[in-house]
């Protein structure tokens, strides 16, 4: 083949391929950053990955407001790793972002935390799970997750009876599931990594939905039962919660875990306020729960002994 061809060829290619990055980079200039982030990790073996995904293409969103990014369409699940600093062995803290199981919250309720979570001397694990879905392969991610850190404690420098599990509304919804079925794993094992217990060492719930018998936005029984995914039982790890009155995501999700931890002996603490609404992740905003990371934090270290 004519040389002069391919080298014409080879050059429109780098031209094509650098204007499709610069498109993409003007439809979110917040793709680099987010990029360059964390570490960034495949969840399962290539072809092995459990359940189902969507089929439609992965998106960064640039959010509302501008730059509060989120990802939508997500069918290749990862864990972004961003260390503390300082050497030695860690703390860990996987952070499962909220948006309802249609999207993940990715600023401020995933790379905001990593940075809070760095500040207290933990390693961050920011879970890219499934969306959207109805919670059943979301499950099976954040199962995966917490086995994965565990499994590979050695070589991340983490240590692996010190592993905090944090979710934001479905998130947090995921991470009381997670916390209440780790003795029923929801896939097959496919190696070794599932080998290794799926039970986080603690877990907080910041402004959980869904957790009410009957599901998201379910009136509350008059005996504020949970649902079936999230029975408590005294292996239920530590907790704290916290969320506000006028939640529309109703407070009764707080109360409700909080009375059935304190029922069966289960280290429980709880953050509420009259006024805040949903969605803010660890922004101090004037909420009447502005507080909750600085509880928080001293409450894992007194928890989880670090």
């Amino acid at each position: 083949m004519n040389s002069r061809f391919i080298l014409r060829v080879a050059v429109l290619a780098s031209v094509v391929g650098g204007a499709a990055l610069a498109a993409q980079a003007a439809e979110n200039p917040y793709a680099a950053e987010v990029a360059a982030f964390g570490k960034v990790v495949d969840l399962w073996p290539e072809g092995k990955m459990p359940g189902e995904a969507t089929t439609k293409a992965e998106i960064l969103d640039r959010g509302k407001p501008d730059g509060d990014v989120n990802y939508q369409n997500v069918s290749h699940p990862t864990i972004t790793i961003r260390r503390a600093p300082g050497d030695g062995v860690h703390p860990a803290m996987l952070i499962c972002p909220g948006g309802g199981y249609f999207l993940l919250a990715w600023r401020h309720e995933g790379m905001e935390i990593a940075q809070w979570a760095n500040s207290l001397g933990m390693d961050a694990f920011i879970l890219k799970y499934r969306v959207p879905n109805d919670g059943g392969v979301a499950l099976m991610d954040a199962q995966r997750a917490v086995s994965w850190i565990r499994a590979n404690a050695k070589e991340l420098k983490v240590d692996p009876t010190k592993i905090a599990q944090i979710g934001f509304s479905a998130g947090a919804n995921l991470t009381a599931r997670t916390a209440n079925n780790f003795g029923s794993r929801r896939y097959d094992a496919i190696d070794a990594v599932d080998s290794a217990s799926s039970r986080p060492d603690a877990t907080l719930l910041i402004y959980p939905g869904g957790l009410l018998k009957g599901g998201f936005r379910a009136a509350p029984t008059p005996d504020l039962a949970l649902n079936e995914e999230n029975i408590v039982t005294k292996e239920t790890p530590p907790v704290f919660i916290t969320q506000t009155e006028d939640d529309f995501c109703q407070v009764e999700n707080s109360l409700a875990y909080y009375l059935a931890c304190k029922k069966c002996g289960v280290n429980a603490a709880m953050l509420l306020g009259p006024k805040g609404g949903h969605g803010y992740g660890s922004r101090r905003t004037g909420r009447d729960n502005d507080t909750w990371p600085d509880v928080a934090g001293t409450w894992l270290k007194r928890v989880l002994q670090f």
